[in-house]
């Protein structure tokens, strides 16, 4: 696959006038931002078919001019995605500063590549997918938060790839920010519904100050910079090997249901909690700790995070702007827990006590219970974890093109992660991302797809 940039160009939060200039911002990270401060940007590419005005200067002339426009309109409500983030010398923690200037980068390009196999479900080799996010300025001590890039398929059909860091915002806040840039685009008007509209007030966030000293002192597990923790450099990132492949998988409902039936059937307790999410990630974690085989006294843990919109003292509003999310999980478990034939029900077990656990737990118990597990983690442990939701909803940002056909987490290809969405084609059930070297992936498709059949 061949990929041209065309253009680059700085795109500004828009003004009421010619006059008018944008009023400078700075937004404290909160307690949840900070546990993503030291992490690799993450990585979205969203597919959309072009019925019409899919040539090259129907592109440039129609489709770009309407992208660039509603973007400008959208960052005056996201204005924080324009700044950069800082940590001042005198202060306790870094914050994002938005200046009268401060812009998005927008890359524009072109892909000789088949629209219908790039962004389809079936194998495909991850080298093609990133190509299609924006590289982010990681050496940086002041980086931009937000990159995009939209690359036109000439008579197919375009993608719009985003990298942000984390510590900005979580899946959540990034669904809605896409969704706000595709209602802007699609109905010309610079307004927002209320459910888009980004509630930035910061104060909302309602934790102990003690915990943001607790997750600066981790920091040094997530930095190469071990003598300078108050740099914003992120480490480098390393190249993706041409082995590693991608594919997108799906649970249907029907499915979810039979391994729900399997999991009541097979288990001696009835207090499961077996939602949509417990079930599917047990069954996925099942089968790539099969996958990868090996010694079955090796370490193994597994990872997710959970949304605290609705779990502290005081709610925090649906719309709220940044991340409101925190990693919990599963420690101190050997690969043999998962392998043998009770591996799916050990896994549905253990998921299933961890998320039940977060509603006896307070925040502070469980930063408690985090720190713990990521001191006691053994060299050479075998880590999963999930990115994403069925519950964003990806799939109904419009921007007048109709819904997309494809969307892809792509920052999952940097370690042994899944990324969920609801399906694409239909209610219920879940859209399952995954990234592995090939002959790793043709075992692991051959354990998802048996182990639904037998």
């Amino acid at each position: 696959m061949a990929l041209k940039v065309t253009k680059i160009s700085r795109v500004n939060p828009a003004t009421n006038s010619s006059h008018d200039t944008i009023n400078s911002l700075v937004l404290p990270l909160t307690f949840f931002d900070l546990r993503w401060l030291k992490f690799h940007p993450a990585e979205r590419v969203i597919f959309y078919k072009l019925n019409k005005d899919s040539s090259r200067d129907s592109f440039h002339s129609v489709i770009l001019p309407k992208l660039q426009l509603s973007l400008s309109a959208v960052l005056r409500h996201y204005l924080p995605l324009a700044g950069r983030l800082r940590w001042d010398p005198k202060d306790l923690k870094p914050h994002i500063l938005v200046l009268p200037n401060d812009s998005v980068k927008l890359i524009v390009a072109e892909s000789d590549a088949d629209f219908s196999i790039i962004s389809g479900k079936g194998l495909r080799p991850e080298t093609e997918i990133r190509s299609l996010v924006p590289e982010f300025q990681v050496a940086c001590d002041s980086p931009s938060v937000l990159a995009l890039q939209v690359t036109l398929f000439p008579n197919q059909g375009l993608c719009i790839g985003l990298s942000f860091h984390h510590s900005m915002m979580d899946g959540k806040t990034v669904t809605m920010f896409i969704k706000s840039w595709a209602h802007v685009c699609k109905h010309e008007t610079m307004a927002l519904p209320e459910n888009l509209t980004p509630f930035l007030d910061r104060t909302v966030i309602n934790v102990p100050a003690s915990l943001d000293t607790k997750i600066l002192e981790i920091l040094s597990y997530f930095s190469e910079e071990k003598d300078n923790l108050r740099s914003l450099k992120l480490p480098p990132m390393e190249k993706i090997s041409p082995e590693v492949v991608r594919i997108t998988l799906e649970l249907t409902p029907e499915s979810i249901n039979k391994l729900r039936e399997r999991a009541k059937k097979k288990s001696t307790r009835s207090e499961l909690h077996l939602s949509t999410f417990v079930v599917a990630y047990a069954y996925l974690w099942t089968c790539l700790v099969k996958a990868r085989g090996g010694d079955v006294d090796r370490p193994v843990r597994f990872m997710y995070t959970a949304d605290f919109r609705n779990r502290l003292d005081k709610p925090v509003p649906e719309t709220y702007f940044g991340n409101c999310v925190f990693p919990l999980g599963c420690y101190g478990y050997k690969a043999g827990v998962f392998l043998g034939k009770d591996g799916f029900v050990n896994s549905i077990r253990i998921i299933s006590d961890s998320v039940k656990g977060i509603a006896l737990q307070n925040i502070e118990a469980l930063c408690e219970l985090y720190i713990d597990g990521l001191k006691r983690v053994k060299p050479g442990t075998q880590t999963g974890s999930v990115a994403g939701s069925n519950r964003f909803g990806v799939y109904t940002s419009d921007f007048g093109w109709g819904k997309p056909v494809s969307s892809e987490s792509v920052s999952i290809d940097r370690n042994e992660a899944f990324s969920m969405s609801e399906r694409s084609d239909g209610p219920g059930g879940v859209e399952i991302g995954l990234c592995l070297k090939k002959c790793e992936m043709d075992l692991f498709i051959s354990l998802f797809q048996n182990g639904l059949q037998n």
